[in-house]
Parts: C-alpha cells; sequence; structure tokens
C-alpha cells in the first residue's frame, strides 16, 4: 500500500487486521480478543476489542463501580466490577403480606387454604363436594364458597325446566306448530293445506314449522282473442270467442251487434 515497513514490525490495518512484515512479504490475520468479563463495553473508536473498563447492562453503559437498579426494579440492587455486573435482591421471609406498603420489596406470598382434607393454592377455585352448583375460591387462607350464578332466560315461567343434576333452568322447546294460523281472518290451516289467499294467480302452502310459503303462476300462453273465466287465474286460448262483453264457443254462429244484417262465427286460430 505504498508503505515500506521493516521485517518483524506489526501494525493494525482497518477491520481489524493484524498484519506483519516477515521475509518481504505481509502476513494478515484478523485480531484475535480476550474478553475476561460478562459485560465488556464496545471497543472504543479505533479499537477491535471490547474493554472490561465498566460495563453494558441492558443497553446501558456503566462506569466502573457504578450502583444500579435494573429496569424491572423489584428492589434488586446490581453493581458493575471489573466489566461485570453482581446483582443482589432482597431476602424474603415466607408467608402471607395481607397490605404490604409500596416501598416494601417483598412480594406477597398468600398463605394457602386447608379445606374439608384439602389443601388449596391462593386463588384456587374448586366446587364444593362434587356440587357443581357451589363455587368455592381460596382467599389469603380462607375459602369464600358461594352459588354458581344463573344466566338470564328469556322464556316464559312455563316453558322452564330444571333438569337432574343441573344448577340451572333451561327454556324448554316450544312444541311444534300444527298449523299455520292467519291474523288477518283468524282462519287456522292444517300443515300442507293449499288454498288462494283470494287472487288465483296465488297459491299458499302451510310448512311444516307453521310457516306459510306463497308462490305466484306466471301465465305464458298468449292468443289475440284470451278468454278471461272467473276465478281461473290465466287466459284461456281454447274455450271460444269473446264478443261485445259475451263468451261464444268455438264454431259458434252469431248475428253481429253492429249490423243486424251481418253474420260472425267463432274461430279459434
Amino acid at each position: 500500500r505504498g508503505i515500506s515497513r521493516e521485517p518483524g514490525t506489526r501494525w493494525t490495518e482497518p477491520g481489524c487486521q493484524s498484519c506483519t512484515c516477515q521475509g518481504g512479504r505481509v502476513l494478515c490475520d484478523t485480531v484475535s480478543c480476550s474478553v475476561p468479563c460478562s459485560h465488556p463495553l464496545p471497543a472504543p473508536a479505533g479499537g477491535c476489542c471490547p474493554t472490561c473498563t465498566g460495563c453494558l447492562h441492558e443497553e446501558v453503559a456503566r462506569a466502573e463501580g457504578d450502583v444500579f437498579s435494573p429496569s424491572d426494579g423489584n428492589c434488586t440492587i446490581c453493581v458493575c466490577l471489573a466489566g461485570n455486573v453482581s446483582c443482589l435482591s432482597p431476602e424474603c421471609p415466607p408467608g402471607s403480606c395481607p397490605s404490604p406498603s409500596p416501598a416494601d420489596c417483598c412480594s406477597c406470598n398468600p398463605e394457602k387454604c386447608n379445606f374439608r382434607g384439602h389443601t388449596y393454592a391462593h386463588g384456587a377455585r374448586f366446587s364444593l363436594d362434587g356440587d357443581d352448583c357451589t363455587t368455592c375460591v381460596c382467599q389469603g387462607g380462607e375459602v369464600e364458597c358461594s352459588f354458581t350464578p344463573c344466566p338470564m332466560l328469556d322464556c316464559p315461567q312455563h316453558q322452564r325446566h330444571l333438569g337432574p343434576g343441573q344448577c340451572c333452568s333451561t327454556c324448554r322447546d316450544p312444541p311444534a306448530p300444527a298449523g299455520c294460523f292467519l291474523d288477518d281472518n283468524g282462519m287456522e290451516f292444517p300443515v300442507g293445506q293449499i288454498w288462494s289467499p283470494g287472487d288465483p294467480c296465488e297459491l299458499c302452502i302451510c310448512q311444516a314449522d307453521g310457516s306459510v310459503s306463497c308462490q305466484r303462476t306466471d301465465c305464458v300462453e298468449t292468443c289475440p282473442y284470451p278468454i278471461l273465466i272467473p276465478g281461473q287465474c290465466c287466459p284461456d286460448c281454447s274455450a271460444g270467442c269473446t264478443y261485445m262483453g259475451r263468451i261464444f264457443s268455438n264454431n259458434e254462429t252469431f248475428p253481429s251487434a253492429l249490423d243486424p244484417c251481418l253474420s260472425c262465427i267463432c274461430l279459434v286460430r
């Protein structure tokens, strides 16, 4: 690189490469760092190896001899010594702490519950002698039992049912409908009954679940002179002819209403 080096000379190249001049050749190798501490600081500017003069704890640089508390607190005290971080936590006596003060470093260890020959941890929930209708909970050495709350039911009282071994009542299924009841005229049709509600082109049927299903009939037959028969949905093109409000059968001859000298005949086309 344009610089003369004496035989046996050692120097450091960028990228932490350690080089030496031997017999007119340059031999380079990556610098090997020996870090004899647990929390070294990153290498200083221009250096290759981390330093143990200070500590790096939770991404925060600490000076040698610095005393600090970790971010999670819990009254733990840490100290930086020769690149190593040592932490000490307070020793808490076993037992319960009914009302610890905020400055108290010892966490609460609530007492267990001895109840009817069984031991339960604090906060444990259990049923009373296999009775699922009663729920008990262990709170700091004391057992509190209460009835299991039941959900609100949206059915009338006569449809509620309490089955064997159940804690809460349930709603019975309503009886299956025997037919379809129409509010407009008070008529009841049995399941499967087909009727017309007044329009001959509409037919209704009473379903098994008590509902009414209706469907209209589409008339597809067309003719120049359709015959409308009372009570029939679609016009009839084969029943005859209508003339001046009268119906005449096929091939029937009749006088013209406009000219008595003219005779008409009904022809189906």
